[in-house]
C-alpha cells in the first residue's frame, strides 16, 4: 500500500508528466484563441459583406442627424450651417425607407407640401422647411445620385466632410473643446455630432 502511494507521488511530481500536461493546456488555449479569432473574422465579414452592422450604424447616423435637426429648431439655435444635415440624412437614409418615399407616396406628400407652401404659406410652418427639402431631394434625385453616390465612396466622403465641419463649428461656438463636452447643452449636441462619424467611418473601412 505504501509502495503504491510512493509511486503516485512520484508520478505527480514527474517533470515529464508535468511538461506533458502544460503542453496539453497550451495546445487547448491555442485552439481556443484560434477559434475566437475565426469567430471575430466571420463576424466582421458578415457585418461588412452581409450589411447587418452597416445597416444598424446607418440607422444610428440617420437618427443622430434628425436629432440634431430637431435641436436646431428648439434649443440649439446656432449660426452653424445645420442645413447640411439634410443631405447627410439623405445619404444615410435606410434603403428600404428611401425606396418607399421615392415612389408615389413621397411624390404625393411632396405635392401637398408644395401646394401648401405656394398657396397657403400661413398653414406651412417654418419647421417643416428642412423636412420638406429632404423629401423633395428624395423624390427628384436622379438614379445616379440615388444609387451610385448614396451607396459609394462619394457619399461616404460627403458624410465625413459634413461631420467634420459641424464638429469644428460646434467646438468653436462652445468656446473650446472642453466646453463642448462639459456644458449641459453642449454634451448632448457633441454626442449627436460624434455619432455622425460612426456610419461613414465604418462604411469607408468596408469599402477599403
Amino acid at each position: 500500500m505504501m509502495k503504491s502511494a510512493k509511486n503516485y507521488l512520484k508520478m505527480a511530481t514527474d517533470p515529464a508528466a508535468s511538461e506533458a500536461a502544460n503542453s496539453l493546456i497550451n495546445s487547448d488555449l491555442k485552439e481556443i484563441g484560434d477559434a475566437t479569432m475565426k469567430l471575430a473574422n466571420h463576424v466582421i465579414q458578415l457585418g461588412v459583406s452581409g450589411g447587418f452592422v452597416t445597416t444598424v450604424l446607418q440607422w444610428f447616423a440617420c437618427c443622430a442627424a434628425i436629432y440634431l435637426l430637431i435641436l436646431d429648431k428648439t434649443n440649439w439655435r446656432t449660426n452653424m450651417l445645420t442645413s447640411l444635415l439634410v443631405p447627410y440624412v439623405y445619404l444615410t437614409f435606410p434603403n428600404w425607407l428611401f425606396g418607399i418615399l421615392s415612389g408615389d407616396i413621397g411624390k404625393w406628400i411632396t405635392l401637398v407640401g408644395v401646394i401648401l407652401r405656394l398657396f397657403f404659406p400661413n398653414h406651412f410652418p417654418d419647421y417643416l422647411l428642412l423636412p420638406g427639402a429632404l423629401l423633395l431631394l428624395i423624390v427628384v434625385s436622379p438614379s445616379f445620385v440615388a444609387g451610385y453616390v448614396r451607396a459609394g465612396w462619394i457619399g461616404v466622403i460627403i458624410c465625413l466632410g459634413i461631420g467634420c465641419y459641424l464638429l469644428q463649428e460646434h467646438i468653436r461656438a462652445a468656446g473650446g473643446f472642453r466646453n463642448a463636452f462639459t456644458k449641459s447643452h453642449g454634451i448632448s449636441n457633441t454626442i449627436g455630432i460624434v455619432l455622425l462619424f460612426v456610419f461613414p467611418v465604418w462604411a469607408l473601412i468596408g469599402l477599403v
